[in-house]
């Protein structure tokens, strides 16, 4: 690891870090990285069929041919469009994996970023895992930088440091210099924005793919030269004191115990000490909503599955969940699918009618099924004034027999602390595919994506993908 110690501003210590860091990780950050590549490349084939990812697509579709896959199309854009088409495509079923350092959806936004650059550039399989497993790390320690706050305060994270660590990302993989590589970061800060008030809508998965795009333009820009300021994380008119706030220091100074690394500090002296990948892992998502629901919805399916209740026997539910998580939960009488997703309600109300929550239940004709919305009169939600790091999400239970069941999770399902198995992976992965390509073309995807270190070029994997998935 390069020594940047000396390096007091998060800029240049960045710039610096991603330029001179060897290429060589520890094997289970490399199959890290390619897990999540398997992940975000199923749920990218079916969120190319969704409603935001073809309006996106449509969009930009005669702004200029290239050489960069649009999963889902035969027609092949420049890398800017192509990462912000399959970025919408990768976030929009909201079934992609959370990063908690970040606060944000971190494959999403890099992995879209990394393979239309890539695609461009004839990249190999190695360097894609290379620039992710770095993009990431960037994106982490500004998230710890910024967050909690930042994202308490409304700020869709993955849109903002989403800019900022596929910047990193796509800096790594072009081999930029210190200094091209801190241009390309400063320059992304520029492109960072997205608010929580888009959720429930079209928007809300656009910012993935906007934080994508931003990334490939921020360093293909340092690249050819353009320069950025030094203080648009950390000065007078830094990302913290704006997108954090004016009392920036007093809330930093008042954290006593960082969940996730986030003190309000950028950490510039070990950058890449712990390594986030492995430290932090991921959160995978097994349901297609918010993953704010999925402590509770997990609680209530595991307690479904221990103690054999049905629906008939729920006299009512309360579910008692930090406040920052019901902020995210907006949606109480949801009305479609972009919004059930943001319902704790509808998710609570599926998992006890059902015993699951699967894509299905994200149509229109299934947000409204009455027997699901008759539910929500009994499920009550709680905030409590804690962080998720001091209070697990708790479900309770009262059955008509007046017996009340409880389970209590820290961690969802899928979470470092309950991981998912590579099977687990590839069954996700088959789920959301299904029969939208051939089963021929469907093996040819899933064994370059296995042997994704060994790839010579990144667009072998999407090649087969250049066709339509209506």
């Amino acid at each position: 690891m390069p020594d940047t110690t000396s390096i007091k501003n998060p800029i240049d210590a960045y710039g610096a870090w991603l330029a001179e860091t060897p290429d060589t990780w520890p094997a289970d950050a490399l199959h890290s990285a390619k897990r999540q590549f398997i992940d975000v490349m199923g749920v990218s084939i079916l969120g190319a069929r969704d409603a935001s990812t073809a309006k996106v697509f449509e969009t930009v579709e005669h702004w200029g041919d290239g050489p960069c896959t649009a999963i889902g199309r035969e027609r092949t854009l420049s890398a800017p469009w192509a990462a912000l088409v399959n970025g919408t495509a990768a976030h929009a079923l909201d079934l992609d994996d959370n990063f908690d350092p970040a606060k944000a959806h971190a494959t999403a936004v890099l992995a879209p970023a990394i393979i239309a650059l890539g695609e461009q550039e004839k990249s190999s399989g190695h360097a894609c895992l290379d620039a992710y497993i770095c993009g990431l790390q960037i994106m982490g320690r500004v998230g710890q930088g910024v967050n909690p706050a930042h994202r308490n305060r409304g700020w869709h994270a993955t849109a903002t440091v989403g800019a900022i660590g596929a910047a990193a990302a796509c800096a790594r993989l072009l081999k930029l210099n210190a200094t091209q590589a801190a241009n390309a970061v400063s320059l992304s800060t520029s492109m960072a924005a997205g608010f929580m008030s888009q959720f429930g809508t079209m928007t809300k998965p656009i910012h993935a793919g906007l934080a994508a795009k931003s990334g490939v333009i921020a360093a293909s820009m340092a690249r050819t030269g353009i320069t950025a300021g030094r203080e648009t994380l950390d000065g007078p008119t830094g990302m913290n004191r704006l997108m954090v706030g004016p009392d920036y220091e007093k809330l930093r100074d008042a954290i006593t115990k960082p969940e996730h690394g986030q003190n309000l500090k950028f950490e510039t002296e070990s950058i890449g000490t712990p390594l986030l990948i492995i430290d932090n892992g991921f959160r995978v998502k097994r349901f297609a909503n918010c993953g704010s629901a999925h402590r509770a919805m997990d609680a209530l399916s595991l307690l479904k599955e221990e103690r054999g209740f049905s629906v008939d026997d729920v006299a009512k539910i309360n579910a008692r969940l930090p406040k920052t998580h019901l902020n995210n939960l907006m949606h109480h009488d949801p009305k479609d699918p972009m919004q059930a997703k943001f319902s704790l309600q509808y998710g609570l109300a599926v998992v006890l009618r059902t015993g699951g929550c699967a894509l299905h239940d994200f149509t229109p004709e299934a947000v409204m099924r009455p027997e699901i919305r008759s539910l929500y009169k009994i499920i009550e939600a709680k905030p409590i004034d804690k962080s998720e790091g001091e209070f697990p999400t708790s479900v309770e239970v009262h059955l008509k027999t007046g017996a009340v069941l409880e389970k209590s999770l820290a961690m969802p399902l899928g979470s470092k602390a309950a991981p998912f198995t590579d099977e687990q992976y590839w069954n996700k992965f088959d789920d959301c595919v299904g029969t939208l390509i051939t089963p021929g073309e469907l093996a040819q995807v899933k064994q370059y994506l296995e042997d994704l270190q060994q790839l010579q070029d990144v667009t072998l994997v999407m090649t087969p993908l250049r066709q339509s998935m209506a």
